[in-house]
């Protein structure tokens, strides 16, 4: 599992947008980082563990490519 360590004004939602590449994720963030869920504005030097994402592989095929 990746280590990401905070930056003063981090939230889990920037976090995500950068770390995970998309806020669509930040509830996966917090879920593997529960003791810090009280959070809102992150403190620097607090050490997050990242959760593996699992980026589905698209089968449609686009009209141009058949």
């Amino acid at each position: 599992m990746r280590k990401y360590k905070t930056v003063q004004g981090d939230t889990w939602d920037l976090i995500a947008f950068n770390q995970l590449e998309g806020e669509q994720y930040t509830h996966l963030l917090i879920e593997a980082n529960f003791k810090y869920r009280d959070y809102v504005i992150f403190p620097a030097n607090i050490e997050l563990d990242l959760p593996e994402i699992e980026t589905p592989v698209s089968t449609l095929i686009p009209p141009w490519k058949k």
